[in-house]
């Protein structure tokens, strides 16, 4: 019980360095992804051109080697450039994640716009709505309907891809409960890491339904 005790509060912190980076990654790529999906279909062939790009790069390399570039392949180039500043671990491994989810949800929004029947936008348009006011009273809420099973799986992804940070020694869940077993010769502390892992994803899971349920009343 005393050993519990002792790296327990080591596991709290790794759970804050985790939620941490779990909720900064969302809050920053399902916008951003939002905004990137405008990208892939705008009339623009360099705009279409560049996502395209972004995202095969994005989704064909694996995210752990995206940490490992940002980190020590960005610093490389910041020293060899004379530069003072330095990308910190947390903050490679956060524009890495940003970077990584963002291509994918995306990729989710523009499947959700281009599933929208373009008779709502003629329809739209006759009644006088402007296309801001189109997309935002009825395209959004009905993409939103359509890609919250996807979305809600990238977030329970996302839960489990935090431990990946641990590859550039930042203090996450994962990282601490691995070098706590280290220490006391134990698999208590990596049990105890799962157990919060599937707590993450229990609530999350809850509040992705419940987003589900209240959006019921968009019948497509």
């Amino acid at each position: 019980m005393e050993s519990f005790f002792g790296f327990f509060p080591e596991l709290a912190n790794g759970l804050g360095v985790t939620l941490a980076l779990f909720a900064l990654t969302l809050a920053c790529s399902i916008p951003l992804g939002f905004f990137g999906s405008q990208a892939s279909l705008s009339k623009s062939k360099f705009g279409r051109g560049a996502y395209t790009v972004y995202v095969t790069i994005m989704r064909g390399t694996p995210l752990i080697l995206q940490v490992c570039f940002l980190y020590f392949g960005v610093n490389l180039l910041l020293t060899t450039m004379g530069a003072e500043f330095r990308l910190g671990r947390f903050e490679s491994a956060l524009i890495s994640f940003v970077l990584n989810y963002t291509a994918y949800y995306s990729e989710i929004f523009r499947g959700g716009i281009q599933s929208i029947n373009r008779g709502q936008y003629e329809a739209a348009s006759v009644l006088g709505l402007s296309k801001g006011v189109t997309m935002r009273k009825i395209v959004i809420p009905q993409v939103f309907k359509i890609v919250m099973p996807s979305l809600g799986n990238e977030v329970i992804n996302l839960v489990k891809d935090t431990a990946l940070v641990s590859i550039i020694a930042i203090g996450d869940l994962l990282q601490i409960a691995y070098s706590a077993a280290n220490r006391e010769v134990s698999i208590m502390p990596l049990v105890v890491a799962m157990v919060f892992y599937l707590a993450i994803n229990a609530v999350v899971t809850v509040v992705l339904k419940k987003i589900e349920k209240r959006m019921n009343y968009y019948r497509i």
